[in-house]
C-alpha cells in the first residue's frame, strides 16, 4: 500500500508541471491564439530558474526568473502574431526551435551545478498520517497552489465580466472590436500571462521536480501540455484532471520497474506519448466534443480594419 501512496504522490508532482503549462496555454487559446512555442519557453525558463537558484540560493527568485523569461518570449511571440499577423503555427515552432538551441547553449556551464539543499516539504500534523501523508501532504506549496489556480481560472472565466470579455475575444473578435474592446491588447495580455505560467512550469521542473539542468530536460512536456487543452476541450477543471492522468502514466513506468515488472524500459518511456496520441484520437472520433467549447477564432488572425 505504501508504494501506491508514493505513486499517487509522484503523480501529483509530475502532473503539476503539465497543469501549470496547460492552464497557461488554455488562456492563450481562449482568446484565439495557438502557441506551439511552449516547449521552447519551458526550456529557457527551466534554464533561467535553475541558474538563478544556483547563484542566489532562493527558490522564489528562480520561479520569478522562469516567469520573466516565459513572459519575455511570449511577448515577442505575441507581437509577431497579433500585431504583425505572422502565421501562429510557424512562429510557435520557430520559438520552440530557438528555445531548444538557446537553452542548450546558455546552460552548458550549469550541467554539473547543484542547487542548495532544502528542507523537505510537509504539512505539519498531516504529513505523518499513514498512506494519506506521503500521498497528499508532502508536496511543494506550488502543487496545492496549482489546484487553486485552476479554481480561480474557472471563477474568472465563467463568473466575471472580464472573463466574459476574454472569451468573447476568442469567440468573435470582430464583435468584441465593434463593442469597443481592444482585441489585440487583450490577446497580447492573455499570451503574456500564458507565457508566464509556462515559464513557471519550466522553473518548477528544474528547481523542484528534478533539481538539475540537462539539455532538453523538458522532454516533450510542452507538447503534452498543448495536447491537454484539446483533451480537456478548453475547460480548466478537465485540464487539471488530464494533467494528473498523464502525470500518472509518466510515473507508472517507474512504479512498474520498482515492483519488478519485466517490461522493456523503452516501452515504458513511450507510454505518456502513446497515451496522448490515443486520447486525442478518441476525442477526434466525435468532433462535437471539441466544437462545444473550442474558440471559433482559434489560430485565425484578426484584422481590425476588415
Amino acid at each position: 500500500m505504501e508504494s501506491y501512496a508514493l505513486l499517487l504522490g509522484a503523480t501529483l508532482n509530475a502532473g503539476t508541471v503539465l497543469a501549470i503549462a496547460a492552464l497557461g496555454l488554455l488562456i492563450n487559446e481562449k482568446v484565439g491564439i495557438v502557441n506551439l512555442g511552449a516547449e521552447g519557453m519551458m526550456l529557457c525558463a527551466a534554464m533561467a530558474g535553475f541558474a538563478t537558484v544556483v547563484v542566489t540560493g532562493s527558490d522564489l527568485m528562480g520561479f520569478a526568473a522562469g516567469m520573466a523569461v516565459g513572459t519575455l518570449l511570449a511577448a515577442i511571440f505575441g507581437v509577431l502574431v497579433i500585431w504583425l499577423n505572422t502565421n501562429q503555427y510557424a512562429t510557435g515552432l520557430a520559438l520552440t526551435l530557438f528555445g531548444t538551441g538557446f537553452s542548450a547553449f546558455v546552460g552548458t556551464g550549469f550541467v554539473q551545478a547543484k542547487i542548495p539543499e532544502r528542507a523537505s516539504f510537509a504539512i505539519p500534523g498531516l504529513a505523518d498520517i499513514p498512506w494519506f501523508g506521503p500521498a497528499l501532504f508532502r508536496h511543494h506549496p506550488l502543487v496545492y497552489l496549482t489546484v487553486l489556480l485552476a479554481l480561480a481560472l474557472i471563477w474568472f472565466m465563467y463568473r466575471t465580466r472580464h472573463g466574459l470579455v476574454l472569451r468573447s475575444v476568442g469567440e468573435s473578435p470582430e464583435s468584441a472590436h465593434a463593442l469597443g474592446y481592444p482585441v489585440r491588447l487583450i490577446r497580447l495580455l492573455a499570451v503574456v500571462l500564458g507565457g508566464a505560467l509556462c515559464g513557471l512550469a519550466g522553473a518548477y521542473l528544474s528547481v523542484i521536480y528534478t533539481p538539475l539542468w540537462v539539455e532538453g530536460m523538458v522532454a516533450g512536456k510542452g507538447w503534452i501540455a498543448l495536447a491537454l487543452t484539446t483533451f480537456a476541450t478548453w475547460r480548466p477543471a478537465r485540464v487539471l484532471l488530464g494533467a494528473y492522468l498523464f502525470g500518472g502514466v509518466t510515473m507508472l513506468q517507474f512504479h512498474l520497474q520498482g515492483i519488478g515488472v519485466d517490461v522493456p524500459p523503452q516501452f515504458l518511456s513511450m507510454l505518456p506519448y502513446v497515451a496522448t496520441i490515443l486520447v486525442l484520437a478518441l476525442i477526434s472520433r466525435k468532433p462535437q466534443w471539441i466544437r462545444v467549447n473550442m474558440p471559433t477564432s482559434l489560430g485565425k488572425p484578426f484584422y481590425p480594419g476588415a
